[in-house]
């Protein structure tokens, strides 16, 4: 015997009303501010037709700029990953003198404008800098040169990290390290076994965060940066640079280029992401 069948639901709905409204107006401002803009970009990168693309595309300029961008974000990401999740734990864990103004100084690149703390970094790492002097006569030099722009993108990022972390340690009672160490856990095996898989998922978080800040960053980088083609050039002063030549159709390949690479890395890290939650249990 068959009964009626129900029509499917995704999940239950909720008691207050007003999901159509909701529905329509969230709909209505994603099309507005992400979707539209996103089509128009890739129309517009359409338009210079599959030549000019691949030109674009595969010239060597752009692939130098594209490959600083993202591994000078994605080794950002990584060091604001290790040595963020470090500073969560100390600003959580501990009470020492200045720690309330560690702790607001934390949010100083929220607030600080891109292009004061690009001035700021480039005045302390230049070869004469306060930073810079004491690696000078070692040979290495950190200012105009690569490596200035992953120190930019460092700074930058931190941020997100930190304040990611920070909840989830806040939540994370220290009873749990007690118990492991009363039960002949050795502090490696509390680290790794108690403390990172609960942390784990705000720790990726705050490395997505982190590296999709990095990747677009524009203000804070070209003053440290140089600037040069091949060597130092970002790819969103490429689209810069593009753009003031009037040459709008090969900024759209670069800015999507930059769009479909983002979209996949940030896609495989939620995924990961994803998986983690279903090994560890949400936070």
């Amino acid at each position: 015997m068959t009964t009626a069948a129900t029509p499917f639901r995704w999940r239950e709905p909720s008691i207050l009303p007003g999901f159509g409204l909701a529905l329509g107006t969230t709909l209505t401002a994603l099309s507005l501010i992400v979707l539209i803009p996103l089509a128009a970009l890739f129309l517009k990168a359409a338009s210079a037709g599959p030549a000019d693309i691949w030109a674009v595309a595969t010239s060597p300029r752009t692939l130098a700029a594209l490959k600083l961008s993202f591994l000078g974000a994605l080794i950002a990401a990584l060091v604001n990953a290790v040595f963020g999740l470090i500073l969560a734990w100390v600003l959580v864990r501990y009470e020492f003198p200045g720690r309330r103004l560690i702790d607001a100084a934390v949010d100083l690149p929220f607030a600080l404008p891109t292009a004061v703390a690009g001035i700021s970094l480039a005045a302390i790492y230049a070869p004469n800098g306060i930073v810079g002097s004491l690696f000078a006569p070692l040979g290495i030099k950190i200012a105009y040169t690569p490596l200035g722009v992953m120190v930019a993108l460092v700074f930058i990022g931190l941020p997100f990290v930190v304040r990611t972390v920070q909840p989830v340690l806040e939540e994370l009672q220290s009873d749990v390290e007690e118990a492991a160490a009363l039960l002949g856990a050795s502090r490696a095996r509390t680290i790794f076994r108690v403390i990172l898989p609960p942390v784990l998922p705000a720790l990726m978080t705050g490395f997505v965060l982190a590296f999709a800040r990095a990747v677009g960053e524009y203000g804070s980088v070209i003053f440290i940066a140089g600037n040069v083609p091949m060597v130092s050039e970002i790819a969103p002063l490429l689209i810069v640079i593009r753009l003031e030549q009037f040459d709008y159709a090969g900024a759209a390949v670069v800015a999507t280029m930059m769009l479909i690479i983002s979209f996949a890395l940030i896609l495989s890290v939620n995924l990961i992401q994803a998986h983690a939650r279903r090994r560890f249990g949400d936070v």
